[in-house]
């Protein structure tokens, strides 16, 4: 992927991976969900589904006939009351993000959440790990009419902030969330290895930089030199 030279003007967040590691809450979450309605071999399938927005998800992992007979929107909302009210005791941001967020603030870099949940869950996250304070736009999954992969999210994100889709950084960690921001044509796009392991994100080139969490970042001038440290754990603090 090519690095982009503009200026860093916003700062796109996808939610589940990113902002928090959730991963094995949604995997929690389906277990009871999918028992629910007697679905099965569905662990495969969602392995193959992260990132993706709600009712792509309910089509791989359900029986036509439940789809039917449910409908995906009420399908889709009773599995993620179920994530929100398992997850509620024990979230928390993933280590370092309020401390980059404060920076990215500091240096007058707007912020915008792109997910492919739902809005109750953005709302749910942000309010819960306190930092909805660093957000100017919310867009969810029901905000557009594609999810992930697909392009759209990071778009509107981009128009509602009024910048250049190639002056933004988006963070991701999902390869639904690295097509997406590829498509974009986002000019950096950093990866959380949260759901991917460091290895395969740079060995397929899903992103520039690879982190295992925000504390890696100290100083916003290690985003605008990407081709110098692809691994930024790995980069010297000097």
């Amino acid at each position: 992927m090519e690095t982009s030279h503009r200026p860093i003007r916003a700062a796109l967040f996808d939610m589940d991976g990113t902002l928090i590691d959730n991963t094995h809450i949604h995997v929690r979450a389906f277990e009871i969900f999918c028992d629910r309605y007697q679905a099965t071999d569905w662990q495969e399938r969602l392995s193959q589904a992260f990132g993706m927005g709600s009712d792509d998800i309910m089509r791989m992992l359900l029986p036509e006939e439940v789809i039917r007979t449910k409908g995906l929107k009420a399908l889709g909302d009773e599995k993620e009351a179920i994530y929100r009210e398992i997850y509620a005791p024990e979230i928390y941001p993933i280590t370092g993000l309020r401390e980059l967020l404060t920076l990215l603030r500091e240096a007058g870099i707007r912020c915008a959440v792109g997910s492919s949940g739902c809005r109750e869950n953005v709302d749910f996250v942000l309010e819960k790990c306190q930092i909805g304070e660093f957000f100017e736009e919310r867009i969810s999954g029901d905000m557009v009419t594609r999810c992930k992969p697909e392009p759209e999210i990071y778009l509107t994100a981009a128009k509602k902030l009024g910048v250049n889709i190639k002056e933004c950084v988006i963070f991701e960690d999902a390869r639904a969330g690295f097509e997406a921001a590829r498509r974009a044509g986002a000019g950096l796009v950093v990866g959380l290895t949260t759901t991917l392991k460091k290895e395969v994100i740079l060995a397929e080139k899903l992103a520039d930089l690879v982190i295992d969490d925000f504390s890696q970042i100290k100083r916003l001038e290690q985003l605008t030199q990407a081709e110098l440290a692809p691994v930024l754990g790995e980069q010297s603090d000097e």
